[in-house]
């Protein structure tokens, strides 16, 4: 292709760029099942325009899709979402939201693959479906954090009793937020980046 005199190629913006001081870099992956927020948690959070692969949902969804409690949904992440987020002027997180639909749960295995550890999002409207997100996780040997992430309509729950209802182990966080504000999203990959600091050997 010709480009034009008053063709500009303007590159990534400024505020994109990796910073000169990062010395290191951690991926995380936002895990949960349909409509739980993930895509949310990463536009929230991130400090770059956030990738999404975001496409309307179509009647081929139909019957295959467990949409319950989120039937007003038309999109859904068909791949990945991708931000960035700098927790200190040397350490940078990469943030990986899974796609929720378990139809498209094959593409966990490549999002997993060099992952330091998960936020696992809970809507408590459908609690059934983290049961097989946080068996894939364990399985995978992926420490993980767990979100009871804020709707409006979704039933309030003592997290003790939620943390028997999800057999969670003591030692693995759990703990409310609300992903559609980037404080809320910033203290949950804070509570998970703590909990691999003390998961560590000079720490267990």
């Amino acid at each position: 292709m010709d480009f034009k005199s008053s063709d500009t190629i303007t590159g990534p913006r400024s505020e994109d760029v990796l910073p000169d001081t990062a010395t290191a870099a951690v991926k995380i992956v936002i895990v949960g099942g349909f409509g739980v927020g993930k895509t949310t948690m990463v536009g929230s959070v991130s400090e770059i325009r956030p990738l999404t692969t975001e496409e309307t949902m179509t009647q081929a969804g139909v019957g295959v899709d467990d949409n319950r409690g989120v039937e007003s949904k038309t999109a859904t992440t068909v791949a990945m979402d991708f931000g960035r987020i700098s927790i200190t002027d040397q350490l940078v997180l990469y943030l990986f939201g899974t796609p929720g639909q378990e139809r498209f749960w094959f593409l966990w295995n490549g999002l997993f693959e060099g992952a330091l550890g998960a936020v696992v999002l809970v809507d408590t409207r459908r609690l059934e479906v983290s049961f097989d997100v946080i068996g894939r996780l364990e399985e995978r040997g992926v420490p993980f954090v767990v979100a009871i992430n804020s709707f409006p309509e979704a039933p309030r729950h003592n997290l003790d009793d939620l943390r028997r209802a999800l057999d969670l182990p003591e030692y693995v966080p759990l703990f409310d937020c609300d992903a559609r504000y980037r404080e809320s999203s910033r203290d949950a990959l804070m509570t998970l980046m703590r909990h691999l600091h003390e998961m560590t050997p000079a720490h267990a």
